[in-house]
């Protein structure tokens, strides 16, 4: 365990190495930070920091750079996450409020974490495991057309129209809702197809055809979307990002819909934040880059995450500070759709 000292010296080189971009020297450190020691001794607590393995010389007659270990204990160390400014927040509430639907909110979040870290942006559609039904609404359009509009506690809207239904009166069309909202509201969707099993033969003999043409679209648009929906944004802030990996291979990576999904994890703790660093991302092609999640969702169920992927020479502090109130306010949102 290092002492006070060290940790604060370590400190000052992530902090500056972070803001300038360039190798950190003891007499820098000295000049800029008020560590309260010499430069001398500043320079001891480097070379023991170097052969801990905290940092490191990229090149002879160079000052030091943070490695990933390094960088690991700056961030399990921080007392604090640095908060976002009054402007922030308010930019923040502003952008994502007034949103009217989830592709809305996914959307409109991406993009905000892009500007507001200036990383690659990613967010996750609520999985499908952890949403239930909330209201199926059937519309009559014309005598053989039935439009089907399913509706998620976490506001995932999918919208069906059934063709070929036979002849269908409004009468028969909102019997059928009303059947559909006393089996389902409140079921996990995973559990849709087993509820709805029985519904056509507790339904009149003449209504059946249309039950079983809106039963089917029902089970599709359940079973099309298992698969997790992640959302990119701002990969072109990758352009003045320095890699210790070609941008080629973090390009490549970041197209790769799984391999989000495996770096967001899985959603835990809304509260929590994760942070995983360099050589701890499993992906070769991002072990250049660190990755900065949190969960978001309503109350204490986590239902998805969201995250920046960015260079391990990232401002940790302010970066977590953002992912952590933005997935706060998505969470809020959601709650009170």
């Amino acid at each position: 365990m290092l002492d006070d000292r060290k940790l604060a010296v370590l400190r000052a080189i992530v902090e500056d190495y972070v803001a300038t971009n360039e190798p950190v020297g003891s007499k820098a450190l000295a000049d800029r930070y008020s560590l309260g020691v010499s430069s001398a001794t500043i320079r001891n607590e480097m070379v023991a920091l170097e052969e801990e393995g905290y940092i490191a010389q990229p090149h002879t007659s160079a000052g030091r750079i943070p490695t990933d270990k390094g960088y690991r204990l700056f961030v399990d160390r921080l007392s604090t996450v640095k908060p976002l400014s009054v402007a922030e927040r308010r930019a923040i509430e502003s952008f994502l409020s007034g949103t009217v639907d989830l592709d809305e909110i996914v959307g409109r979040t991406v993009r905000l974490l892009a500007q507001l870290t200036q990383q690659v942006a990613i967010v996750q559609y609520p999985s499908l495991t952890r949403s239930a039904v909330q209201h199926v609404e059937l519309v009559p359009l014309g005598n053989q057309r039935v439009m089907m509009v399913l509706i998620t506690d976490t506001g995932r809207v999918e919208q069906r129209v059934v063709d070929g239904a036979e002849q269908v009166s409004e009468e028969a069309v909102e019997n059928l809702g009303h059947v559909l909202n006393r089996a389902l509201a409140g079921r996990w969707l995973e559990d849709v197809p087993s509820a709805v099993t029985e519904l056509p033969s507790q339904m009149p003999p003449d209504d059946r055809p249309m039950t079983a043409s809106v039963l089917s679209e029902l089970l599709e648009s359940v079973v099309e979307k298992r698969d997790e929906k992640v959302v990119l944004g701002g990969t072109s802030n990758l352009a003045g990002m320095d890699f210790s990996a070609s941008l080629r291979e973090v390009l490549e990576a970041l197209e790769e819909n799984v391999v989000l999904i495996r770096l967001l994890g899985e959603a835990g703790d809304p509260s929590m934040l994760t942070v995983r660093i360099g050589a701890e991302n499993s992906h070769e092609g991002l072990r250049s880059t660190s990755i900065v999640s949190a969960g978001y969702g309503a109350g204490d169920q986590s239902l998805a995450k969201l995250g920046v992927v960015g260079p391990t020479r990232m401002d940790y502090p302010g970066t977590m500070g953002a992912v952590r109130a933005v997935a706060r306010y998505v969470g809020s949102i959601l709650a009170g759709q």
